[in-house]
């Protein structure tokens, strides 16, 4: 992402340089580990999902009329290492994030405070969601953005194999009915969201009704 000198100039605690770099450095640090260590089962939480919720967590961000720069610095610090806990455990792994997020971006130059605001975002995307903050609710918005995207299907796919591999459903028609109860029980949390996505996630849950 691109950083003006005046937006920079917000953050008292970095200057140009250490913003940048230490994103970027966290970022890649964030992709080695996803590419390195992620079992294969994880068709669906992999680094391509990972990277989709960092950008899109940049447009919603962007569509919310988000500016600070360190706002946008921790939203997609957290983005990128919300499901990073995957690389150990399934069940659970938002906690898990937590921990590595509090062992790596030290690192990187990030604070104590930003870690737990991080942690914080991470935490919210866990299901059932629920954000509280203006970023928490961005973050979650991205995590589950494609249930109102054309590539609903693909996706859906993606996550049936990987809960299929893992042994949570054994059938099509399982993965179906949690899908029509996921979708009925979700709520988009900007008005951004809403005005973007709601449309779509309403015809998916219809015709999976008519499946």
């Amino acid at each position: 992402c691109c950083f003006s000198y005046l937006d920079i100039r917000k953050i008292t605690t970095f200057n140009h340089l250490t913003i940048m770099v230490d994103f970027l450095k966290a970022k890649e640090h964030a992709v080695h580990l996803l590419q390195t260590r992620l079992s294969p089962d994880l068709h669906y939480h992999n680094l391509e999902h990972t990277l989709d919720v960092c950008a899109t967590c940049e447009r919603i961000a962007g569509d919310e009329g988000v500016q600070d720069t360190e706002e946008l610095l921790l939203l997609k610090t957290a983005a990128m290492y919300h499901d990073t806990g995957f690389v150990n455990v399934y069940d659970h792994h938002e906690e898990e994030g937590c921990r590595l997020v509090a062992e790596i971006l030290p690192n990187f130059g990030y604070s104590a405070a930003q870690i737990e605001e991080i942690c914080g975002l991470i935490m919210k995307t866990k299901i059932p969601q629920t954000p509280e903050t203006h970023l928490q609710r961005i973050l979650c918005d991205a995590d589950l953005d494609h249930l109102g995207r054309d590539d609903f299907w693909k996706i859906g796919v993606r996550l049936f194999n990987e809960w299929k591999a893992i042994g949570k459903v054994t059938t099509e028609q399982e993965w179906n009915e949690i899908q029509i109860q996921f979708l009925e029980g979700h709520t988009y949390w900007t008005s951004s969201s809403h005005k973007s996505r709601d449309e779509g996630k309403v015809k998916h849950l219809d015709a999976l009704t008519r499946l």
